[in-house]
């Protein structure tokens, strides 16, 4: 049986959640047992704080493990990297108090700087040739430049809200992250064929996002016009109908170019168009 490493709590621990669920792999999500298994597939899931879950998956504590990536990088455990999950989306980047001119990366030269991320940002400042005096802190670094504990801050940034709410600017993105779905390097050929199947599945589900499945009549004298803006994955499916003008049309749009497609399929004649939200998708 798989065992998985998830974030007891917040936005990731959201994310993975609704993943399972999606992939049809049942899981309590009761924050008062640590270790919950799976009642329909072999996986069991562990609830660690976030900063615990790489040492847990290159240790062997867990197989498995959702984290961001910015955890995963300041860690510097020895797991692999088995997927990259698209969700809890942010970026660690340098700020400083929004009434400050700002001339360049230089500007740090001799700052104290705030952050939880302190290899991360050793590492970027090196690299930089500058010299900055790091302050780690667990929690609210945001606050850090008001209370007069640091010149600036390095921290996760997604909206940006927290940054303002505290007189703070975005000066220097560092790094993108995203949840990773990391792994042991030493699972056993069961344990990696179990993965598989949950990776077929989470694929399954990431491949509908943002899709819509379409449905519509359109004049057989305008067929080969409207294929040629479908943008399907391999060509639409044709349905004759029993007015022999017409046929029906079946394909898979992105929510991205939908509105532009559809506005072009109803120029071209295109009638009855019905939409469909698709679940999961298997190429």
């Amino acid at each position: 049986m798989l065992r998985i490493a998830v974030q007891s709590k917040g936005r990731l621990f959201d994310d993975t959640m609704n993943l399972l669920a999606e992939a049809d792999i049942k899981v309590s999500a009761s924050k008062r047992t640590l270790l919950v298994q799976s009642s329909n597939f072999p996986l069991e899931v562990l609830y660690l704080r976030d900063d615990d879950i790489p040492q847990s998956v290159a240790s062997g504590v867990a197989d498995l493990g959702v984290v961001g990536e910015n955890e995963f990088v300041e860690r510097g455990e020895e797991a692999e990297i088995i997927s990259r999950l698209g969700f809890s989306k942010c970026r660690l980047s340098l700020a400083i108090p929004k009434d400050i001119d700002y001339p360049g990366l230089e500007w740090f030269n001799g700052k104290k700087i705030a952050t939880s991320y302190p290899g991360i940002l050793r590492h970027f400042m090196d690299k930089h040739g500058i010299n900055t005096e790091i302050h780690v802190i667990t929690g609210s670094v945001e606050i850090s430049p008001g209370i007069g504990l640091a010149d600036g801050i390095f921290d996760i940034v997604s909206s940006g809200s927290t940054l303002v709410s505290n007189n703070l600017r975005e000066v220097e993105i560092v790094m993108q992250s995203e949840a990773l779905l990391i792994g042991n390097k030493d699972m056993d050929a069961e344990k990696r064929k179990t993965l598989q199947e949950m990776l077929f599945r989470f694929e399954a589900v990431r491949s509908a996002e943002d899709k819509k499945y379409v449905r519509m009549n359109a004049p057989k004298a305008r067929l080969q016009e409207i294929i040629d803006v479908l943008p399907g994955l391999k060509s639409p499916t044709i349905i004759p109908l029993a007015d022999e003008d017409w046929c029906s049309v079946h394909t898979v749009l992105d929510q991205k170019r939908f509105w532009e497609i559809i506005g072009k399929l109803k120029d071209m004649g295109a009638q009855g168009i019905l939409v469909t939200p698709i679940e999961k998708m298997i190429l």
